[in-house]
């Protein structure tokens, strides 16, 4: 696979390691790289640095160079929303758009079980706020057999993308903020432009807010007024807590919504309901997503927004690696909260 041939004889060959070159007190750094492949006007270079012979590599039949492994892997690994970088040192990176980030996780761990095959990606379910590297490829050595790649590109084929983006509707939200001290302007309602801040960073806009006290049949109704008035989500806010006056999560279900859960195996986040009412989905939100930077509204209502719908066994899943760290700065989503 590798031999040592002079330099003028080396055109169209692919060097099998870094060629340095050394410039006393100026600099030291590569003048090729691994996977190289040299051409005509590289010969004086590789003669300047000492290099009368190099060496190369010669590919056998079914054998493929790093680079080409790594090109084909993310081309069938990558879906909508991603785009990949240029080959480096026989690396590709994924970059996503905007929008939540879906990881066919079961088929990326049977990619990583071929032998000399990495494909590592950063999280299902990841809010992709603006564009950024989410995952990269590259076999371990130099020249990888076909087969392998083929491999993979077979379970890309039966699975789907593996690494994709699915963008985030633009939809109308209806908010209700409940608690007579905030509708007797007793306290200043702080909620209202948390939510707007969030949903905005989601492609939605809060195209109404109804300040209630702590009437259930009050509240009710200002929920079917918002669905009524064209909202395609509402999220109810405050009153969500287990004290005798705080009657939000009765109010979600006098309305006839089918309750998909009530509390939520995270910190902040726990008193945290969500139901569905002929599709519309209904969130109650509990005072912490007020103080919290990152809390439950962050690990779910993404998802929704992006199209899907939580199940409880989806909020169940979130108990591992739903205890917020509360670290002195706040990195979410870069951090292990809701992973």
């Amino acid at each position: 696979m590798m031999k040592a041939i002079p330099v003028q004889e080396s055109i169209g060959s692919v060097l099998c390691q870094d060629m340095t070159r050394i410039v006393p007190g100026e600099c030291k750094g590569p003048a090729f790289r691994k996977g190289h492949i040299i051409k005509e006007e590289d010969i004086p270079t590789l003669l300047d640095i000492g290099k009368e012979h190099v060496y190369v590599l010669t590919l056998e039949d079914g054998q493929l160079h790093e680079n080409e492994a790594a090109d084909r892997i993310a081309k069938a690994a990558a879906g909508p929303g991603i785009t990949l970088s240029d080959v480096s040192e026989g690396r590709i990176n994924m970059t996503a758009e905007p929008g939540l980030l879906t990881i066919n996780v079961e088929a990326l761990k049977r990619i990583n079980s071929i032998q000399d095959v990495v494909l590592a990606t950063m999280h299902d379910g990841l809010q992709i706020s603006k564009a950024r590297d989410v995952a990269g490829t590259r076999v371990v050595p130099l020249v990888v057999e076909e087969e392998k790649i083929q491999q993979v590109e077979e379970i890309c084929r039966e699975a789907g993308p593996i690494v994709s983006v699915t963008p985030f509707r633009h939809l109308k939200i209806g908010v209700v903020t409940t608690g007579t001290e905030v509708l007797s302007g007793r306290i200043k309602d702080k909620f209202g432009p948390v939510i707007r801040k969030k949903f905005k960073a989601l492609n939605s806009e809060v195209i109404g807010q109804t300040l209630v006290g702590d009437d259930p049949k009050v509240t009710s109704r200002a929920i079917l007024d918002a669905i009524h008035d064209g909202a395609e989500m509402v999220v109810v806010t405050g009153g969500m807590s287990v004290d005798p006056d705080d009657q939000t999560p009765a109010s979600i279900r006098a309305t006839g919504a089918k309750v998909i859960t009530y509390g939520s195996p995270t910190f902040p986040g726990v008193m945290f309901m969500y139901a569905e009412l002929d599709g519309v989905p209904i969130v109650g939100l509990p005072g912490c997503v007020m103080y919290y930077r990152a809390s439950i509204f962050d690990l779910v209502v993404p998802r929704i927004v992006a199209g899907q719908h939580p199940t409880r066994e989806d909020i169940v899943d979130l108990c591992h690696g739903g205890f917020c760290a509360g670290c002195e700065t706040c990195r979410f989503p870069l951090c292990s909260f809701g992973k």
